[in-house]
């Protein structure tokens, strides 16, 4: 479904600032996979993001969505296909318009409808439908300023806008990290109700160890650029944080010593 054959990326070549942000990076998705990636910081999980969805050309290697040749595809035409959240609630959105017009916009960059004036009553009524369904009584609030929202609700608002129209691969950058643990673990638990119910292949990265070994069906660790740790099935099933510490360690001879993923609050368990 997601191919990506030798991706690599270098920033500032040839230069004493030189740092390779991808090396050598193959990774294949099956269909309705959802994969949590987890490294410490400069590991390449955000450059791989923005690689995938168009913000970043690789140096090398080619990007494949259901069998296309995407490694050249403009980001505004991958976003068509792909779907994103960041860790800023505001990003993704435009704060000074409403609740119905960012999913209006979200509606038609998703799908092949004709930009048309207004908001039809059908689709205000598939948007009340959608936002029902959050549970957080927006449907009723679809006249207000995106701006106005609390961090948890627009996250809520941007991971709807991200898949009212289906995509074809969903990712998750740290979507729940800037929030309160009790509205991150609301978010978290809308993700995989979302997720689970239109089978969307997903790559979500998480700071939240712990997250990454209950969340989705797979889990890759990244250091330096690389993948070094890819695992899933029953060799997942079972392993704690502790045992992902260990293999860190035997794989790349060295402690693990990223502070903001040891010492997060459910992630050190």
């Amino acid at each position: 479904m997601l191919e990506l054959k030798n991706i690599s990326k270098t920033f500032f070549p040839g230069t004493q600032n030189e740092r390779k942000a991808l090396e050598n990076i193959q990774l294949h998705l099956k269909k309705g996979d959802f994969v949590t990636i987890i490294g410490g910081n400069g590991a390449g999980k955000s450059t791989l993001f923005n690689v995938i969805a168009g913000s970043l050309q690789p140096d090398q290697g080619g990007i494949f969505l259901d069998g296309k040749n995407i490694t050249f595809l403009p980001d505004y035409k991958r976003a068509r296909r792909i779907g994103r959240l960041f860790q800023d609630p505001l990003r993704g959105t435009a704060p000074n318009m409403t609740i119905e017009e960012n999913l209006a916009l979200a509606y038609m960059r998703g799908s092949r409808h004709k930009f048309s004036i207004g908001i039809s009553k059908k689709e205000i009524a598939l948007f009340q439908e959608h936002l029902a369904r959050l549970g957080l009584g927006l449907e009723n609030r679809m006249k207000m300023k995106m701006g106005l929202l609390s961090g948890g609700q627009r996250q809520a608002v941007t991971l709807l806008m991200a898949t009212i129209v289906t995509p074809q691969l969903l990712l998750l950058d740290e979507h729940t990290a800037a929030l309160d643990p009790a509205t991150a673990n609301q978010v978290a638990a809308l993700t995989q109700q979302i997720v689970a119910e239109h089978q969307i292949t997903t790559m979500m990265i998480t700071h939240n160890m712990k997250q990454s070994l209950s969340c989705g069906n797979r889990t890759i660790m990244m250091d330096e650029g690389r993948i070094i740790l890819d695992i899933s099935g029953q060799e997942r099933a079972g392993k704690t944080v502790k045992d992902l510490l260990e293999m860190f360690q035997t794989k790349q001879k060295k402690e693990f010593d990223n502070d903001r993923i040891l010492l997060s609050d459910d992630g050190a368990a």
